[in-house]
């Protein structure tokens, strides 16, 4: 959420900040900011409001003291008066206020200024690629033949057990699964971050905290009951670990990793280029997290990116990275690196990691502060960045890799799944 503050002073550079995402946020801007000056003209009145009674409240005790009652029930009549005024203009307070927060968190962050404008993914550019295009065997397939092929997936028994999106590993498979996320946590653990094992359900406040609620709704599972959510990713608990806290400037960064089962539901159409894993409503994923000083926070954004190059360099994929223009990124985000590796058998690329610095949106909504030099509470800044969602990695691995001899897995992974070839 967009600290009122910022808008406040730098009102021309937000406009012109999120006008790359859509010129329609500017008059939400001006909604904003009216409705912020109603709210403290509506609490400046009730302060004098309250003064004023106060006021009396004193004289008429003074008044009761040197024996002057009939003065002192003309001024308790006028006192009455007032409070009810000040109920008045107490609720009309709170009513600006709740349509000042309906109004706020509807905007999403301010792009950095280095973000292209644009609306949709075609307006994206690719600032980095590395690695050949494989040129497959006569007769290749995409995964989801291989995976019936070689009895690694099951689609159909998945929705038999649950529903359409929902796939069952078996095998080899399975065990390819497993060893991608120990090699992705492992490689995280080695560059410094914690790992963390966190809940696969959130209640609201969580969901609010990093921007899936009220904006992303439709795309979460719900269980109504206990009005929890099944997570869309591991960075919504993880960074909800430090809401409501205060941490030391000298403890930033904070670096976490986490893996977890992530559940959408994926609303929108379905066809050929979300066949197979390409699009799941469960799914496996690492995700790393970090929380930072401002200061530091895009720097740390360019070391997330070295290491999500450095596990797809260690996949012996074929990847580029997208900077992502203002209408394709994220609610929350300020600036998006999206990787995709590209799969030979479907001669198209697929979205695998989106890296994001988040500035102080998400942290403004936690209220997750740093206590600075100043011993001032400021906001923090956090970032999240899969590294790596598995379902299409697993994709491009196993149609990259196919041979006439079967698949072959990438040297990274053999000491983690214990075999060479899929045959």
């Amino acid at each position: 959420m967009l600290a009122l503050q910022y808008l406040r002073e730098n009102t021309e550079e937000a406009k012109l900040r999120i006008s790359k995402r859509n010129p329609k946020y500017v008059e939400t801007i001006d909604q904003v900011l009216a409705l912020d000056e109603e709210n403290r003209k509506a609490k400046s009145e009730m302060e004098k409001n309250q003064s004023e009674a106060n006021a009396m409240a004193k004289k008429i005790g003074e008044l009761m003291k040197a024996g002057n009652r009939a003065e002192a029930d003309v001024l308790k009549a006028e006192t009455a008066a007032l409070k009810e005024s000040g109920k008045a203009l107490e609720e009309r307070s709170k009513q600006f206020e709740q349509e000042l927060f309906d109004v706020l968190v509807t905007l999403p962050n301010t792009p950095h200024e280095s973000v292209p404008v644009g609306q949709t993914a075609e307006d994206n550019y690719t600032v980095f690629q590395h690695g050949e295009i494989p040129a497959l065997q006569e007769g290749a397939v995409p995964h989801w033949d291989l995976i019936k092929q070689y009895d690694l997936i099951d689609f159909e028994l998945g929705s038999k057990i649950s529903g359409a999106g929902f796939p069952v590993y078996k095998g080899k498979g399975a065990r390819l699964q497993r060893a991608m996320i120990n090699f992705f946590l492992d490689e995280a653990v080695a560059a410094g971050f914690i790992e963390i094992q966190p809940p696969l359900l959130v209640n609201a406040d969580s969901g609010f905290g990093t921007g899936q609620l009220p904006d992303k709704e439709g795309q979460m599972y719900h269980a109504t009951v206990d009005d929890l959510y099944l997570i869309p990713t591991a960075e919504v608990p993880i960074t909800n670990i430090y809401r409501d806290v205060i941490l030391k400037e000298e403890d930033l960064p904070i670096k976490n990793v986490g893996y977890t089962p992530c559940f959408r539901r994926e609303a929108g159409a379905w066809g050929a280029h979300v066949r197979g894993l390409n699009r799941l409503h469960q799914f496996d994923k690492v995700e790393i997290v970090q929380i930072a000083h401002p200061n530091q926070s895009y720097a740390l954004l360019d070391e997330m990116v070295i290491h999500v190059k450095g596990l797809l360099e260690k996949l012996e994929l074929p990847y580029r990275i997208l900077h992502l223009c203002g209408g394709d990124m994220g609610f929350t985000s300020a600036l998006t690196y999206d990787f995709e590796t590209y799969s030979a058998a479907q001669g198209r690329w697929l979205e695998v990691s989106s890296t994001s610095n988040f500035e102080s949106f998400q942290a403004n909504r936690l209220k997750c502060r740093f206590k600075n030099k100043e011993g001032k509470n400021q906001l923090v800044h956090t970032l999240n960045g899969s590294a790596l969602a598995l379902p299409r990695i697993l994709a491009t691995l196993l149609e990259n890799n196919q041979t006439p001899e079967g698949i072959r897995i990438p040297k990274a992974l053999v000491p983690y799944c214990g075999f060479e070839m899929i045959d």
